[in-house]
């Protein structure tokens, strides 16, 4: 099945490309070295409805169906995986919110979020507990009208910048999967600690924190959804989460597509060009094949979430995941072959896409967990 982007679509991804180009890839290397996260970029991209684009235009969204927002990844990772990705990140629990969160929550924070006023985190991950998200340590306690929850979360998106967070627990913890629960709480109460790693390989520009709820108070109000329902929640947008993954593997492969292919049309040796050399030629077509099927596996798993066939959507986001993620680490590698010596330095930004690409393969579900899935809906 092929896609044909219609003109609006054409237009979204020209207006992030243009943004990206101007905005973004200019400065991505000083966010890069002072690991900072692009704030002041975040606001501008919400004033383009960049920033949560799928979130209804009632909450100050766009609207986007679910190709124009891969569309948007794609584009601002393909302008810098740290800063673009910071922008692309800055929704992670607005779709929790909308599904299954009050109507106050929603008046109160989407407008917010889609006005780059700020980010929301969500903490799911534990230092023990990465993919086996039904193992979570994070308890939460009824005392009255509220719940007490104590825990510790590892590697949350915007930890330590989001001003309203979103943070998975046990209410019942001796049902396993089936006694987890969400929680809305802001972020600048008692109980809410959260310190930014900055110790990564990749992606230095985002922030990523390590959170410890300590005695953190919520009320009853803030439960998002139903009590020990979260985790069945949390399951319904795995699937947009991995298509969302593949347009960043493919925005972050295509970048580096294109560095390779304007250094081979500079760099002379043996006086020719390295372009007009068959295993330079040779490399940058297969990076380009690789780029391709990447882009339409992804559009694809993304059409397939607005089709309301759930199985099919599953399986598809996660072949796109994990296809265009292993792809990107190989074009990037491949693109950093192509500039040599050049490419190991920070002259140039292939080395930081070759390092940002790599956590495509780990984040919402390691490659060999969308192998299980995959298999599971196969035999």
């Amino acid at each position: 099945m092929s896609f044909h982007l219609t003109p609006e679509q054409e237009a979204i991804r020209d207006a992030v490309g243009e943004f990206g180009a101007e905005e973004i890839r200019p400065v991505a290397a000083e966010y890069e070295a002072e690991q900072r996260y692009p704030a002041g970029l975040l606001s501008d991209a919400a004033d383009l409805d960049l920033v949560a684009p799928h979130v209804p235009e009632a909450y100050g969204g766009a609207g986007m169906d679910a190709i124009s927002t891969a569309i948007v990844t794609e584009q601002l990772w393909r302008a810098d995986p740290g800063v673009g990705g910071s922008i692309a990140a800055a929704d992670f629990g607005t779709g929790m919110l909308l599904e299954y969160g009050d109507e106050w929550m929603c008046e109160e924070w989407l407008p917010r979020i889609t006005a780059g006023e700020t980010p929301i985190a969500t903490g799911i991950s534990e230092p023990a507990h990465g993919s086996n998200v039904a193992g979570m340590e994070t308890r939460a306690e009824r005392d009255g009208d509220e719940w007490v929850i104590n825990g510790q979360k590892m590697w949350i998106t915007n930890g330590t910048v989001a001003d309203v967070a979103i943070i998975m627990a046990k209410t019942s913890p001796e049902r396993g999967h089936g006694g987890i629960t969400a929680f809305l709480t802001p972020t600048d109460v008692d109980g809410y600690d959260a310190t930014r790693i900055d110790n990564k390989l990749g992606i230095k520009a985002q922030d990523t924190a390590e959170i410890v709820l300590d005695d953190l108070r919520v009320p009853e109000e803030n439960v998002v959804g139903e009590v020990d329902k979260g985790f069945y929640q949390l399951m319904e947008f795995f699937a947009p989460a991995r298509v969302d993954v593949a347009a960043q593997a493919t925005g972050v492969a295509q970048a580096a597509l294109e560095e390779a292919v304007s250094y081979a049309n500079e760099r002379e040796q043996f006086d020719r060009k390295i372009s007009e050399f068959q295993a330079i030629r040779h490399k940058i077509a297969e990076m380009a094949t690789s780029v391709e099927a990447g882009r339409s596996l992804a559009y694809r798993a993304a059409a397939s979430l607005e089709s309301g066939d759930t199985d099919r959507a599953t399986r598809l986001a996660s072949m796109a995941k994990l296809f265009a993620s292993e792809r990107a680490v190989e074009v990037t590698d491949d693109a950093l072959q192509v500039h040599g010596g050049a490419g190991y330095v920070t002259d140039h930004p292939v080395e930081r896409f070759y390092r940002d690409a790599r956590v495509t393969k780990i984040y919402d579900g390691t490659s060999e967990i969308q192998k299980g899935i995959i298999a599971d809906q196969l035999l």
